[in-house]
């Protein structure tokens, strides 16, 4: 069996915060390169065919404050050229920021020209015949849209009948909201502008939108309560239809957000990449434009290997609107499991794959030495007693032999169960009645035999009407068994091999900051420890579908 470690976005609750939790995932980001300056560089916006990058900059050699560059290059393989000023009559000597059409020959931005003392922007356009043409003579949106405060950070829909942009005009509920305009055909008037509304606007500053290729995600900068730490982080809120409302919005996560100020994001239209501006020294000032892959999850039952195994798990929900393999055509998908999901999926079948909801894995393949090394982050677990390693002996390349009395693995921290979904996944083989494969020190045992050898889970909520979760399957009968348990926020699930064997309703669990045991209970009492192999060891900040 061929190994990997899968990169993933992880989406969990924590603490105060709402973070998403979809069936796509965002790679490292990086620093766009050839295009950043010492200077502010910000508000991306990249053409349809990916091959022209427009954004603000105040670097040297403008018209204005703040202009308009642009750079491009023959493929999508290829580096980005050197960038260049959009010049007159788009750049003035006010500041202007903006977004290109789908087509590629409307530029709709905001500029402060004409304001005189009053700093606030308008929105304009200008458009070209060709994408090789000039552009012509920007043309202001008119009173409808316009109003006498600001209205910036525009973002157009593929079609051009709606555009989405920022304002603090009245009406709204914070400081900036996220508005909408809308027409019946690119003919006609723009309609007055409707708030979004307080599911996606907050107290604080909602700004930026970058509206999908699909018309189905939004990404917009936000300074709400519950962020990661910076000044602003990067949000998204989804909705099943265009004719649908927006969901509550939900925070990037730690992968795009930190410490810092992440804004100004914008969504390729082929949805594979999310760029946007990272600046240590606030949303005000600095800052580079960086990009992130946007993946889909295609490893669904999560045992390391994009296979026959989960092309099967798409057939089984086919033509369901079943989030877990709706990854196409969009990485967020479309509604429903059809061909364009299969298409996705062919393209990554046999590859490896990285994935950050992966938070641990002890693949237990080592030959000597008293450490179990962690694939996937730095927690490493420590042997205890005398186990005894088997390099040849494990389902999957080596494994861990336990003697029952007082072997085990201790581990550090790794996640608290309170804190959102998680799955844990092992293979093992062996064991007697109330032994524990996984448990969390002090706190609960994580993965059991019950008094008759079947799979069970102690790890309950805080509720008093909480209880044991247990299973009418035997694992104790010296087969190899893959088993799991899987908590996606509303449910608990025991899997054996795969196959779900138990299953609850439970609206929360018990927390804990502890580390973890491998091989034995929670306060390690006689009997718990267990007897025989142990093997991949696997933990997931996501709930997986084995």
């Amino acid at each position: 069996m061929k190994k990997a470690i899968f990169f993933v976005l992880v989406l969990a609750l924590s603490l105060n915060v709402k973070v998403t939790k979809a069936d796509f995932v965002f790679g490292k980001p990086t620093k766009v390169p050839n295009i950043n300056s010492s200077s502010r560089d910000l508000k991306p916006s990249v053409s349809a065919d990916g091959l022209s990058l427009f954004f603000t900059s105040t670097r040297p050699g403008g018209e204005g404050g703040m202009d308009i560059w642009v750079t491009t290059r023959e493929t999508t393989n290829d580096p980005w050229g050197e960038p260049v000023n959009l010049g007159s009559p788009v750049n003035s000597s006010a500041w202007e920021t903006g977004c290109i059409s789908y087509d590629g020959l409307s530029f709709y931005f905001s500029s402060t020209r004409n304001r005189g003392s009053n700093a606030n922007a308008d929105i304009w356009v200008t458009t070209r015949d060709t994408i090789h043409s000039e552009w012509g003579t920007p043309m202001n949106l008119g009173p409808t849209v316009n109003s006498s405060v600001d209205q910036c950070y525009i973002s157009i829909s593929t079609d051009e009948l709606s555009f989405y942009f920022s304002s603090n005009r009245s009406g709204g509920y914070g400081a900036y909201d996220l508005w909408v305009t809308t027409r019946e055909t690119i003919d006609d008037d723009w309609s007055t502008p409707t708030n979004l509304g307080p599911t996606v606007n907050s107290s604080g500053y909602d700004t930026d939108p970058s509206i999908s290729a699909d018309g189905r995600v939004l990404f917009f900068q936000s300074t709400r309560p519950g962020g990661l730490g910076g000044e602003c982080d990067i949000w998204m809120t989804r909705r099943a239809t265009k004719e649908d409302d927006w969901g509550e919005p939900v925070n990037l996560g730690p992968t795009i957000n930190g410490s810092a100020a992440e804004d100004c994001p914008n969504v390729s239209a082929d949805g594979s990449t999310l760029f946007f501006r990272y600046s240590q020294s606030g949303r005000h000032s600095g800052g580079d434009i960086w990009q992130a892959p946007i993946i889909p999850i295609v490893d669904f039952n999560a045992d390391g290997v994009v296979d026959v195994a989960d092309m099967s798990i798409m057939i089984d929900h086919w033509g369901e609107d079943y989030s877990l393999c709706d990854i196409g055509p969009m990485p967020w998908g479309d509604g429903i499991v059809d061909v364009e999901d299969l298409k996705v999926l062919s393209k990554h079948l046999f590859e490896e794959v990285d994935d950050p909801t992966l938070i641990a894995h002890w693949s237990l393949d080592e030959a000597q030495g008293i450490t179990a090394y962690n694939n996937a982050s730095d927690c490493d677990g420590t042997l205890v007693g005398d186990p005894v390693w088997q390099p040849d002996s494990g389902i999957v390349a080596g494994a861990l032999q336990l003697d029952g009395i007082d072997d085990y693995v201790s581990t550090d921290h790794v996640l608290n169960p309170t804190d959102g979904p998680f799955s844990v996944l092992v293979w093992i083989k062996g064991g007697a009645t109330g032994q524990v494969v996984i448990s969390q020190q002090g706190a609960a045992n994580w993965l059991k035999a019950d008094s008759e050898g079947n799979l069970m889970t102690e790890l309950i909520g805080t509720d008093r009407s909480a209880s044991h979760l247990q299973s009418q399957t035997n694992i104790t009968d010296g087969y190899w068994y893959r088993i799991g348990l899987v908590w996606d926020s509303a449910n608990r699930i025991l899997y054996v091999d795969d196959v779900a064997v138990a299953q609850d309703t439970h609206q929360d669990l018990g927390g804990s900051e502890s580390g973890l045991y491998i091989g034995c209970g929670k306060r390690m009492e006689a009997g718990t420890y267990f007897s025989g192999l142990i093997d991949d060891v696997r933990i997931y900040n996501r709930a997986v579908r084995p």
